[in-house]
């Protein structure tokens, strides 16, 4: 009995992208929220070696046929989470090394499970390893040692050490729960080594509603160019990019006086800024039409993240829903209503914000 009690399980959440992405990585500012239709989960158990369980579908290693393997590949890639788990066991060893943080000699075994669709922009590979970062700070009781604002930079580098592409956003929107307003300021993120991070109230948000593709476009790829020509200091991505990240600035005040004819309109530029900086190819024809299908029956809508799923707010409320409904059912996509879930925050986490 005293073994299974020992065991520990963290949840991490998919999350929204609702304004301001993709200036988080352009030193901007973002909101984002949790949301609570899909989720990783992470499971520790002490044992005798370090263990990390392959999925039994997620890292697949057996087939029915050599057709089943190429299938497979071609639909899933050839990533599971297997790595995910490495990479943070690894980033975590060496964070708290470098912190003078003292971890004891017990080993555990990693299991994960997620159900968070996969290449839909809602951070699949980020909510497995946020989970398995709590389970490794309650296991090692070092929850007070390591600062909330620190572990989204742990998630992210994991991913890094992956050649995953992103930013903190996301990670920072599964460490902390609920909606979160950030501000990623040059001076904050040289100074600080990461941004500023404000919580803000669940029940500011409308109802808002989610629109994804069963099989999308790689959210990968479609930061790339647009990265370079910031980096050579292309004048039209730049201002473009400033204007993104006010969308966020804007919308906090807009959340805050519950202007959501504000909102709607701030959601829709927001998109068409993207747009505008990307372009359609690396947008994706599906892509754009998940929103356009929004946008044909009058509802504000934008991407949770860099395609693959489309957050949408239907301002003129139930029959404008049902109509949307309708139209994504005929269009092939899935729509459902957005469960946004609060602060995942504990006492012990709470300490740690702002301390030195």
């Amino acid at each position: 009995m005293a073994k299974q009690s020992a065991v520990i399980e963290h949840k991490s959440y998919a999350r929204v992208g609702l304004l301001g992405n993709p200036s988080d990585v352009y030193f901007g500012n973002t909101i984002s929220f949790s949301l609570g239709n899909f989720w990783a989960s992470v499971r520790l158990e002490p044992s005798i070696d370090l263990v990390i369980v392959p999925h039994p579908s997620h890292d697949l290693v057996q087939f029915n046929s050599i057709s089943h393997l190429v299938n497979r590949l071609q639909n899933e890639g050839y990533y599971g989470g297997v790595r995910l788990l490495m990479a943070i066991v690894k980033i975590f060893h060496n964070y708290c090394k470098e912190s003078n943080i003292t971890l004891h000699d017990g080993n555990f075994t990693l299991s994960y499970d997620t159900n968070i669709p996969r290449q839909t922009g809602l951070s699949g590979s980020s909510a497995i390893v946020s989970a398995a970062l709590s389970c490794l700070l309650d296991f090692y009781k070092v929850r007070h040692l390591i600062k909330v604002e620190v572990r989204p930079n742990l998630v992210l580098d994991a991913e890094k050490e992956l050649g995953i592409v992103a930013g903190l956003q996301d990670r920072v929107a599964q460490v902390y729960g609920g909606v979160v307003y950030m501000d990623f300021g040059k001076n904050h993120m040289d100074e600080l080594g990461h941004g500023i991070y404000t919580p803000m109230d669940v029940d500011l948000l409308p109802p808002l509603y989610l629109i994804y593709a069963e099989n999308p476009s790689d959210s990968g790829k479609v930061h790339s160019t647009v990265r370079q020509r910031w980096l050579d200091g292309d004048k039209f991505i730049r201002s473009t990019i400033e204007e993104v990240a006010n969308i966020a600035v804007e919308g906090r005040k807009a959340l805050l006086e519950k202007d959501y004819n504000k909102l709607a309109a701030l959601m829709n530029h927001n998109f068409d800024l993207r747009r505008r900086m990307f372009g359609d190819d690396a947008l994706g024809a599906m892509n754009i039409e998940m929103v356009e299908i929004a946008r044909k029956v009058g509802a504000a809508s934008k991407f949770t993240g860099s395609g693959g799923a489309v957050v949408v707010f239907c301002p003129n409320g139930t029959s404008q829903v049902k109509q949307l409904e309708d139209a994504c059912h005929t269009a092939g996509f899935t729509f459902q209503p957005i469960k946004v879930m609060s602060s995942f925050l504990n006492e012990t986490d709470f300490q740690t914000l702002g301390s030195k």
